[in-house]
């Protein structure tokens, strides 16, 4: 019995990651995901740089919390000659966590890769994060803290922590990758709509993703990255304020293997 139930959440959990087939030649590959708060003109040139960089057919998608919101008019002006690009406006509720949710389910494509907007990553290596997903791994993370890997700038105490709270999960839980809270990460758009996002404040949800990817023993991958800080605009990440939502998804990597629907059972009662 034990043997059948392990079968069974095996085959469940192996239909959440994807494949191409010959027949979806020539269409969309990637939905890029990019929540946006006030950014104006400073998204411009992460606009550029990506679509510069991305060559596999995409969508991207900036979200935004409010029409008003300072990114919106610029989106839409940049979205008038590149028919890539759309401007969507949240309704899911305010900050990063809901803009990525809403991100998420309006994707048109198997693969959703997250991106920030405030230029820090490497968008260069969308599609490679892209084509290991398309390999069959749930989660594509690009890794600061693997050889190779770099980040230049930060503060240093969030920089300590990442990277403990990273390389430790690899080597305890045996989470696919050393930068598990790192946002910068492909998924298989149907894992993330079969388990659902939880989180509903911060940027927690690199590593609710990774930790519940963990829980169902689906494959994760990393590939190494350097994350530059930011140079205009003022970061809004805030440790103090987040670390115990991040803390709630690190201990939950740990644990043994789940099935899809135990694993939505038992995040919506410690949700409760």
């Amino acid at each position: 019995m034990a043997r059948n139930r392990a079968a069974s959440r095996r085959s469940a959990a192996a239909g959440l990651v994807w494949r191409p087939r010959v027949s979806d030649a020539g269409a969309l590959r990637v939905s890029v995901v990019i929540p946006a708060y006030n950014e104006g003109e400073d998204i411009v040139p992460v606009l550029e740089r990506l679509f510069e960089a991305v060559m596999l057919p995409c969508e991207v998608l900036v979200v935004v919390d409010d029409p008003a919101d300072t990114t919106g008019p610029v989106v839409r002006r940049l979205a008038g000659t590149e028919p890539r690009l759309q401007c969507l406006v949240n309704d899911y509720g305010r900050g990063p966590a809901n803009a990525i949710r809403f991100g998420a389910d309006h994707a048109a494509t198997p693969v959703t890769v997250v991106t920030m907007a405030d230029g820090c990553d490497d968008v260069r290596q969308i599609d490679d994060l892209v084509r290991l997903v398309e390999r069959g791994v749930a989660v594509a993370a690009a890794s600061r803290y693997m050889a190779g890997g770099q980040q230049v700038g930060g503060p240093l105490t969030k920089g300590l922590m990442s990277a403990a709270a990273g390389r430790s999960l690899r080597l305890l839980a045996r989470v696919g990758t050393r930068d598990a809270t790192n946002s910068f990460k492909a998924y298989s758009t149907a894992f993330v709509r079969a388990v659902g996002i939880d989180s509903r404040d911060g940027f927690e949800i690199g590593i609710e993703l990774t930790a519940k990817a963990r829980r169902l023993r689906l494959p994760i991958a990393e590939i190494p990255t350097i994350w530059l800080d930011r140079h205009d605009g003022i970061s809004s990440f805030r440790v103090a304020a987040w670390l115990p939502k991040y803390l709630r998804w690190y201990r939950f990597a740990f644990g043994p293997r789940l099935g899809v629907d135990e694993l939505t059972a038992r995040t919506q009662r410690k949700a409760r």
